[in-house]
């Protein structure tokens, strides 16, 4: 047991994520490269049922036109539950009415930031490249975007950037962070020195 602990302890946060690495339009796996499409999403709340049904054909047509589409939906949102029964339980036992007062003021606040926030969805759809010869790559993954787009859809490949945000949203629930470093203080190592 001691032994497995130490090997987990030397591996890095990608070795333990089974990342091997990230490029600027995939992320590396064991299992094979897997490219993301960013799709914007749609805002069903304002559609008919009958658009609602044309969306989802569509999203059908994609699907079933490449057997080799994985899925992902993400909350790019951050959750405030932990927050807010904080601001509950201070609640029940603050004694002094005007603290109680903005312990409430601060708890509906946070309800009105999530619900501004209810609609940050983020949809990827994943495509993992096992054996495809890198002069075809770039190819086949224009016909796949060109192939969502027609079916109704914008979209767009995943830069390094976009990857690393997805991960960090993925795993942390980190939406703040504008530009994420390959390691930590990144941005303070001085080049040549």
């Amino acid at each position: 047991m001691n032994r497995k602990k130490k090997e987990n302890a030397a591996q890095s946060t990608r070795q333990l994520m089974g990342i091997d690495g990230i490029k600027d339009h995939c992320i590396a796996t064991r299992m094979g490269d897997l490219v993301f499409f960013i799709i914007k999403p749609t805002n069903i709340s304002v559609l008919s049922d009958s658009s609602i049904s044309a969306r989802i054909y569509a999203l059908l047509n994609v699907v079933k036109g490449q057997a080799e589409i994985e899925m992902l939906a993400l909350n790019s949102k951050e959750s405030f539950e932990r927050n807010k029964n904080f601001y509950q339980e201070r609640m029940g036992s603050e004694e002094l009415p005007a603290i109680r007062r903005l312990l409430e003021q601060d708890s509906k606040h946070l309800d009105r930031i999530q619900v501004l926030m209810a609609s940050s969805r983020e949809f990827y759809i994943i495509i993992r490249l096992r054996s495809e010869k890198e002069t075809d790559v770039f190819p086949y993954l224009s016909r796949i975007e060109q192939s969502i787009n027609d079916n109704g859809f914008t979209t767009r490949r995943a830069t390094e950037q976009d990857l690393k945000r997805m991960l960090g949203v993925y795993f942390e629930q980190n939406v703040t962070t504008e530009k994420f470093e390959d390691y930590d203080g990144d941005r303070w190592v001085i080049v040549g020195e």
